[in-house]
C-alpha cells in the first residue's frame, strides 16, 4: 500500500521542494519570462498597428493616385480637343484663304482675258479702218478720176455732214 499512498515525510518535503522551486521560478524565472512576453505582444500590437496604418495609407494614395489619373485623362482629353479645334481653324483659314487668292487669280484672269479682247477688238478695228481706208481711197482713186464726179462727190459729202 504504499505505493499507492505516499507517507507524509515524503509530501512534506516534495511540497518544500515544490515551494522552494515556485519561489525561485517567482523570484529569477517569471518576470524576466513575463517581460519578454509582454515585450513580444507589444511588438505584434505595434506591427499591427502599424500595418493597418500602413494599410491606410495605401488606401488613400490608391485613391489619390485614381484622382491624378482622372485629371490626366481629362486634361488629356482638353488638350486633344483644343488641339482638333486649333487645327480646324488652321485648316478653316487655309482654305478660305485659298478660296480668296483663286478669286482674285480667277478675277484677274477674268480683267487681262477681257483687257486683250478689248485690245484685240481695237486692233482688229484699227486694221479694218485702216484696210477700209486704203481700199476707199483706192476705189475713189478708181472711181474719181473724173473732174466733175469728183466735185459732185465731195458737195455731197458737205451736204450731208452739214445734215449730221
Amino acid at each position: 500500500m504504499e505505493l499507492v499512498l505516499p507517507g507524509i515525510g515524503l509530501m512534506f518535503w516534495m511540497t518544500l521542494s515544490f515551494l522552494i522551486l515556485l519561489f525561485i521560478l517567482g523570484k529569477f524565472g517569471w518576470k524576466p519570462i513575463m517581460g519578454m512576453l509582454n515585450k513580444r505582444e507589444k511588438s505584434i500590437t505595434d506591427a499591427l498597428q502599424e500595418a493597418e496604418k500602413t494599410r491606410e495609407e495605401m488606401r488613400l494614395l490608391k485613391i489619390d493616385n485614381e484622382l491624378l489619373l482622372k485629371q490626366a485623362k481629362e486634361e488629356r482629353d482638353a488638350i486633344v480637343s483644343e488641339a482638333r479645334k486649333v487645327s480646324q481653324k488652321m485648316y478653316d483659314s487655309a482654305k478660305e484663304k485659298a478660296n480668296f487668292e483663286a478669286e482674285h487669280i480667277i478675277e484677274s484672269a477674268k480683267e487681262a482675258i477681257h483687257y486683250e479682247k478689248m485690245k484685240a477688238i481695237a486692233d482688229i478695228k484699227n486694221t479694218i479702218a485702216d484696210l477700209s481706208v486704203d481700199i476707199a481711197e483706192k476705189v475713189i482713186l478708181q472711181e474719181l478720176k473724173d473732174k466733175q464726179a469728183h466735185s459732185t462727190y465731195v458737195n455731197k459729202l458737205l451736204d450731208d455732214i452739214k445734215l449730221n
